[in-house]
């Protein structure tokens, strides 16, 4: 039988408690902090001992839905009779389901109508912790980042309920942020959270469509506010040797003075920073340093700097993405093959096929000679196959952009574009174009859908000799220009 009522909960009796009877019932007898007598009932508890009775200060609604399944709804009310009115209105939605007037998912929807954005965000976070793609989880910076999103949207546009989503308060915010000079990619994740959450909201049933099915994207073509430049190849060479020898260079920086104008206290000198101009020498007194009684170090140092200057090289000979890398085990590295090749699987590339990559003869060798390496530091002559190749840390990044600065290679060029780890796969796209390889090859080398991804956002016309395609086309000396002075002649 349908009802309200109050949920009740026990608590430890506080201090110097004393039960007393009231009308034949226990009740709890105390001063509170403010000197006041409190009453409160009492119930006896599971191991026999006496524990205050509490209530919820909201009321709850029991009923039986259309299919005759107990249902216990919170009314939100701390009124009896607001709450009955609630109760009220449920048992006239299954009626109105029992007799047809709504279908089981309208009054799905009805009820979720009732709750608050916010419960509904909560289930969605608690879907992406299980959710999983390709056989992968989704991470925890995913899951934080949808969660900030969506809140950041909901507050700004005022949503406080599911029917309060619509078009119109999306694109006015989506015109906000665009005036207040947020990228139009930033706008477009915001965009693909609040969308992909209204899918997951269709698919569990608390909506019937998605109000934001035709949404349009905010423009990135025009707003390209991170455009990144491939290196040329002096550029690759002084990266490749920066990353090799900085580890044991940063044990052979000078100390400055950072202010000669002040007194040459301790407080007052610095280290050097590291430039391609004397970055041989900052080695050749590392060198010197460590040798001296630091042997190990000086090793475990030179090995983490052919690590990473063959880390630079893979990914500017393979186009990989960094994560695609770091996915790469021992087990995916065929080298004595016909064609030496890395295998990527399809639960780690980008687009989820899987791809086979393969090598430079040059770059084989450097991997052939790199795993013999990594043997010998583990004391062993067969690693598991599950042994990562290559040792990507979460500083990468960081430690990528320290290179640059001591291979003195700018960050931005005076275009304004950028050079960071994800450079170095335009890179690899720019000098295929560069070396005369068809555009169908690269965009097959690039893993890309789109042959138009390829030649325009991946390849850098900086790099590109231009002045030499045009000097290779045909002279136009033929019988065409002949017949078209013999025309030019009779007609004056």
């Amino acid at each position: 039988m349908a009802n309200v009522y109050k949920k009740s909960y026990t608590q430890p009796l506080p201090k110097h408690c004393e039960i007393i009877e009231q009308d034949g019932k226990p009740v709890a007898k105390w001063i509170d902090r403010r000197g006041h007598t409190r009453y409160e009932p009492v119930t006896i508890g599971r191991n026999g001992q006496y524990k205050l009775l509490r209530h919820s200060p909201t009321w709850y609604a029991r009923y039986n839905d259309a299919d005759g399944i107990e249902r216990i709804k919170s009314t939100g009310c701390k009124d009896e009779q607001s709450a009955r009115h609630v109760l009220a209105e449920l048992l006239k939605r299954v009626e109105h389901v029992k007799s047809g007037i709504f279908t089981p998912e309208q009054h799905r929807q009805s009820i979720y109508a009732d709750q608050t954005i916010q419960d509904h965000i909560t289930a969605y976070l608690q879907h992406l912790k299980i959710k999983t793609v390709r056989g992968k989880s989704i991470s925890k910076q995913h899951q934080r980042n949808r969660k900030q999103q969506l809140e950041r949207i909901t507050s700004a546009c005022h949503f406080k309920r599911l029917q309060d989503i619509n078009r119109e308060a999306m694109e006015r915010w989506m015109g906000n942020q665009d005036s207040a000079h947020i990228g139009s990619s930033t706008i477009n994740h915001y965009r693909a959270a609040i969308v992909a959450f209204c899918n997951w909201c269709v698919d569990t049933g608390r909506l019937s469509v998605n109000p934001l099915n035709r949404l349009h994207k905010a423009d990135e073509y025009n707003d390209k506010r991170r455009i990144r430049r491939a290196l040329t190849e002096d550029e690759i060479y002084r990266l490749l040797r920066t990353a090799e020898i900085r580890p044991i260079a940063e044990f052979g920086r000078e100390s400055v003075i950072k202010d000669k104008t002040k007194p040459k206290s301790r407080s007052n000198w610095t280290k050097a920073e590291l430039t391609w101009e004397n970055l041989e020498e900052a080695y050749e007194r590392g060198m010197e340093h460590l040798c001296d009684g630091r042997r190990r170090q000086a090793k475990k140092l030179a090995f983490l700097g052919k690590e990473r200057s063959l880390i630079y090289r893979t990914l500017i000979y393979t186009g990989l993405r960094k994560s695609e890398l770091a996915s790469i085990t021992l087990g995916q590295v065929y080298l004595d093959e016909r064609t030496p090749h890395l295998e990527l699987l399809a639960k780690d590339e980008k687009a989820g096929r899987g791809a086979m990559i393969p090598l430079r003869a040059d770059l084989a060798q450097h991997l052939r000679s790199y795993i013999q390496m990594l043997h010998k530091k583990h004391r062993t002559l067969h690693l598991p196959h599950n042994t990562p190749l290559f040792k990507i840390t979460q500083d990468m990044i960081r430690v990528f952009g320290r290179d640059l600065t001591a291979a003195s290679i700018p960050k931005y060029d005076e275009r304004g574009r950028v050079v960071d780890i994800h450079a170095l796969r335009h890179t690899f796209g720019t000098h295929l174009a560069k070396a005369g390889v068809a555009p169908r090859t690269a965009m097959a080398a690039m893993r890309h859908s789109s042959i138009e991804l390829t030649m325009n956002v991946y390849t850098d016309p900086a790099l590109l000799d231009v002045a030499s395609a045009v000097e290779a086309l045909p002279a136009l000396n033929s019988p065409v220009m002949d017949i078209f002075r013999l025309n030019n002649k009779n007609a004056s």
